[in-house]
């Protein structure tokens, strides 16, 4: 892979926003147990900015520059990522807190977040398989913004302040976001340098 600080292929790079569905890995080949990003992506030599876990949904970034990737995975360019995590239970404003202030996980404290409480997304399609759901535990929905990209990250925050994830969608990557995006659309766009340079962290 190219350094963060290689420049961009000329003026211009592109990417490809992908929609990831749930169960799909997030790599080009696999054992042929679960599908890949191979079907669903078809433009050649590209690769995704970044992972998904297999359980999670929503935007996947690829490109084939290799200092474009770089930017936009690289953690000292603190690119934010805004997941929608609905959970399990209604966190109230201590849990809250405890999100946005960073949480003390086994590889050490989070960066602070950005994490408020949201009504269900409008229009946010039917995961398939559905969620599990507890008739006696209500459910809702939180907006999480994070700038940094350890595994499995998110629901490792929302379980340490005692509300499990049970759905994780992947709105943004920087500027790109999943609107007009169906599960397994995707979508080519065009980036200019400079589209990145004001990134937090630089």
């Amino acid at each position: 892979m190219q350094p963060a600080d290689a420049p961009l292929r000329g003026e211009r790079s592109h990417v490809v926003l992908l929609n990831k569905p749930f169960g799909v890995v997030c790599q080009f080949t696999g054992d042929g147990t679960r599908p890949t990003l191979a079907a669903f992506v078809h433009e050649p030599d590209i690769y995704p900015a970044g992972r998904l876990d297999t359980d999670s949904e929503g935007l996947v970034v690829l490109t084939g520059d290799g200092a474009l990737q770089a930017r936009i995975s690289a953690p000292r360019f603190k690119l934010p990522k805004t997941y929608w995590v609905q959970v399990e239970g209604i966190p109230d404003a201590s849990a809250l807190a405890a999100l946005r202030a960073g949480v003390l996980l086994a590889d050490g404290a989070t960066r602070p977040a950005l994490a408020i409480a949201m009504p269900p997304p409008p229009g946010l399609w039917a995961r398939d398989p559905p969620i599990r759901e507890r008739r006696a535990i209500p459910t809702s929905w939180l907006a999480v913004t994070l700038t940094e990209g350890r595994n499995r990250q998110v629901r490792r925050m929302t379980a340490a302040v005692g509300h499990p994830t049970l759905r994780l969608v992947r709105w943004s990557v920087g500027p790109w976001s999943l609107e007009g995006l169906a599960p397994g659309a995707s979508r080519r766009e065009v980036v200019r340098s400079r589209v990145l340079s004001s990134a937090p962290g630089r």
